[in-house]
């Protein structure tokens, strides 16, 4: 039954766009499959995917953070600059209606994705650097995430940063507290091992069940409302100026190959999740709460896109020289 389990679990975390995308699917065309996924159930299921990465997190995980004080330091002032900002310029720019504009910097003001540092191994990232990265954005998540909405969006719609801080505590703090506690009680134990390699795919089918509350609750108002195109340039322009911004940000910095993928990787990928649960207690709007949900999907989708171009860009490189992707 566990090795199943964990077969299963491998098969979700290798082809997470794909599924989150037919999950997606299904709720617009059965949405009575995942109306069930609103309100406190959907904030309890984020708390399930949070508890299941705090249950990866060892203490040498926050070794890392304070042995690597700048690059965890440049990495975590990219996250929470460049993708608010990207965010409330597309805005502008593209001239997006208020409640679409407000969930793109809602995604652009979350932490880094729980996926990220998947993506970083499939692409030969720096993946302790990632975890790190991962850890410290959503830990700083409940203080940034508020005050970012707060100054990019206070002028749009009404901000309840106090509300936003203890949402954002209760749904990522206390899990990753508990996961992490449980692990180092357990940690040491064979069955835990055998354990922890399901929850990947936990927090897949966790992701896919929010993203089908979403679309079954406003996905046929948004198609017959025309704005899918509209929300889907927003996401993409977000999403793909985070991996370029970012990667040119480890650039600057004199990062290493592998280390400048985790830097684009994990400013791209955002917690859409939690943005998507955030929506719908904070800011109750279709084109809010779809903009989140489509992140979500695109997010994965684009991620495992571009751990694939760098693995064609390794391929290509060692037929031409040494590889390209060291670590350091």
């Amino acid at each position: 039954m566990m090795r199943a389990l964990q077969a299963a679990s491998a098969w979700l975390a290798k082809w997470t766009p794909l599924f989150i995308t037919a999950v997606a699917v299904v709720a617009y065309f059965a949405p009575g499959a995942f109306r069930w996924v609103h309100g406190d159930t959907q904030t309890a299921v984020l708390g399930v995917i949070m508890l299941t990465m705090g249950m990866t997190l060892k203490g040498e995980d926050f070794r890392i953070l304070a042995s690597r004080p700048l690059d965890i330091a440049i990495g975590s002032i990219a996250q929470f600059t460049l993708m608010p900002l990207i965010a409330w310029t597309l805005v502008h720019v593209l001239g997006l209606p208020r409640e679409i504009g407000v969930g793109l910097i809602l995604v652009g003001c979350c932490p880094g994705g729980v996926s990220s540092n998947i993506m970083s191994f499939l692409c030969k990232g720096d993946v302790a650097y990632s975890v790190g990265l991962t850890t410290l954005s959503t830990l700083a998540a409940p203080v940034m995430t508020p005050l970012l909405m707060l100054w990019l969006a206070g002028t749009k719609v009404p901000v309840d940063a106090v509300g936003m801080f203890k949402s954002i505590l209760i749904v990522t703090i206390v899990p990753i507290a508990a996961g992490f506690s449980l692990n180092a009680a357990f940690g040491r134990r064979d069955g835990w091992h055998e354990a922890m390699k399901v929850m990947p795919g936990v927090a897949v089918l966790g992701l896919a069940c929010i993203v089908g509350g979403v679309v079954a609750a406003y996905g046929a108002g948004i198609m017959k409302s025309g704005s899918l195109a509209l929300i889907f340039a927003g996401v993409f322009l977000h999403n793909s100026l985070g991996y370029v911004l970012g990667y040119a940000t480890g650039m600057a910095a004199g990062f290493s190959t592998a280390k400048r993928r985790t830097v684009s990787i994990e400013v791209g990928m955002q917690n859409a999740g939690l943005a998507t649960v955030l929506s719908g207690k904070h800011f109750p709007s279709a084109e809010t709460a779809i903009a989140s949900a489509l992140s979500c999907i695109w997010h994965s989708v684009s991620g495992a896109l571009l751990a694939g171009v760098f693995n064609v860009a390794d391929a290509f490189f060692a037929r031409r020289g040494p590889a390209r992707s060291g670590g350091g």
